[in-house]
């Protein structure tokens, strides 16, 4: 392969690692609330009561608001009564449940 097509690879695989890295943006505390005011997104307390669902005596113990690639998810940490740490992610639109697991 000559110098010309080794730094083209090169530079195509740089540019396609940092366009994968840069998906999830997220949601600055100000745009929350005019989403939810417009509608946009569901509340957080919709939204917790729906990650709650599955593990009714857990404790909220993070959540982060985030723009996947236009699509705003909502991540929650919990930690139910046997001390055990879930991590659920919703659609902040509709309360989807789109992925739950048990954090090791």
């Amino acid at each position: 392969m000559n110098a010309t097509k080794t730094t083209l690879l090169a530079a195509l695989i740089t540019f396609t690692g940092a366009t994968t890295v840069a998906h999830a943006d997220d949601v600055r505390p100000d745009e929350v609330v005019k989403l939810v005011n417009d509608g946009t997104i569901q509340s957080f307390d919709k939204l917790n009561q729906a990650a709650l669902a599955n593990h009714p005596e857990a404790k909220i113990e993070d959540t982060e608001l985030e723009d996947e690639y236009g699509r705003y998810i909502y991540q929650v940490e919990l930690r139910d009564a046997q001390g055990q740490q879930w991590d659920v992610e919703l659609d902040a639109t509709n309360g989807e449940i789109l992925r739950e697991e048990r954090d090791d």
